[in-house]
């Protein structure tokens, strides 16, 4: 029987020991048993995140994360500013305007990161412009955003708040909150946290909270204030995906056995193994300057049909990857690093990738794709990783 490799960036691949961890009874969310359990998840969360501040847990995909983060922080009629270069920071542009907020556009190509100097100019153009939105890892594009830089800028004017989608980010890339002053950082269980979907995270600086407490914007199921106020006594407002949080410590206790670093690294090791292998055989990424270690975002070569190569993977070699959104559907891949993979999960998906393009008649040099991952695999793995 195949062997199922999902390297997709979101959902992806779940650790048997954290499947197992959820086929447990259910708890009862107001029992007794269920504040050590939140107890200890709130900890791994902060360690994560690296932060004192607490991390909110919602029953949501991150996408949840993003819009309390909008209804909760940013006034109806305020101004912000938006980073859009990819399908996720189109995300942050709509859920402005569906609330309200009057967004300042920054337009970036797919696959760029932003240029903090473009940043500067929006905030010049909306000088009242109360806070910038931005992603850290697009996850549409394979693309990283310069978070710290933005947040150094966004800070020159006291007030200012930046929210940063760290959905794909938080876990991948280092993005210490407190150390670099951001004020709103959401990510989603889906990602890099060994779990399915349906966790969001969200965490909130000093002044963001000041600002959530100060929003007169109704608001129900998504009010931070309330959730606040239950986590910290070990309790959520509402009813929790309990069996997700069950799965969440025991996937903290994964990640903070090897701890953060070594976690980072191995997303890194993978990304730049990917990358090589694919420049060896002649493609072309996406998001060459500035790429995300979530994933890597590949050009589909000439010649070939990106949905049927994604297909075709599937079907016949059982490694499953993404394909692109909006305007880039069918003209790229994505092969995502996240979850329960590793260095021989990589070079199994880069053989299929070489098989896949002979296959449908494109001109591949038999392994040197392989070849170029276990040079670039090597010298991680013979650090001990």
């Amino acid at each position: 029987m195949p062997k199922y490799r999902l390297l997709t960036p979101g959902p992806v691949a779940v650790p048997e020991r954290v499947l197992l961890a959820m086929a447990q009874t259910v708890l009862n969310h107001r029992a007794p048993a269920f504040l050590p359990l939140l107890e200890e998840v709130r900890a791994g969360l902060r360690q994560v995140f690296q932060t004192g501040r607490e991390v909110l847990l919602l029953a949501s995909s991150g996408t949840g994360a993003m819009e309390a983060a909008v209804v909760n922080v940013l006034e109806p009629g305020s101004r912000a500013v938006v980073v859009r270069g990819g399908k996720f920071g189109e995300r942050w542009g709509e859920l402005c305007e569906t609330y309200g907020v009057l967004p300042e556009y920054v337009d970036v190509e797919w696959g760029r990161a932003v240029e903090p100097a473009a940043v500067r100019a929006a905030f010049e153009r909306a000088p009242d412009a109360r806070a910038l939105l931005v992603q850290a890892s697009e996850t549409s594009t394979g693309t990283y955003h310069p978070v710290r830089e933005l947040c150094e800028l966004t800070h020159e004017q006291p007030g200012r708040l930046i929210l940063v989608d760290g959905i794909s980010g938080v876990g991948v890339h280092d993005l210490p909150m407190d150390a670099w002053g951001i004020d709103v950082l959401v990510s989603g269980s889906q990602k890099s946290w060994l779990l399915p979907p349906g966790l969001a995270f969200v965490a909130l600086s000093e002044a963001a909270e000041a600002a959530m407490r100060a929003c007169e914007r109704p608001r129900y199921y998504l009010d931070l204030r309330r959730e606040l106020d239950s986590q910290v006594g070990n309790q959520t407002a509402w009813t929790p995906a309990v069996s997700l949080i069950v799965g969440l410590r025991e996937a903290l206790r994964i990640i903070l056995d090897d701890g953060l670093e070594k976690v980072l690294a191995r997303h890194r090791a993978l990304a730049e193994a990917t990358r090589a292998a694919m420049r060896a055989l002649g493609l072309e990424l996406l998001a060459p300057d500035s790429p995300s270690f979530a994933c890597t975002a590949v050009r589909v070569p000439a010649g070939v049909d990106g949905k049927a190569l994604l297909q075709h993977l599937r079907d016949r070699y059982d490694v499953t990857l993404a394909g692109g959104q909006g305007h880039l559907a069918g003209k790229i891949f994505r092969v995502g690093h996240m979850g329960d993979v590793d260095a021989f999960d990589m070079v199994t998906a880069v053989s299929a990738i070489e098989m896949g393009l002979a296959d449908l008649g494109w001109p591949v040099k038999a392994g040197e794709g392989v070849r170029a991952a276990q040079e670039s695999l090597r010298g991680w793995l013979a650090g001990g990783a």
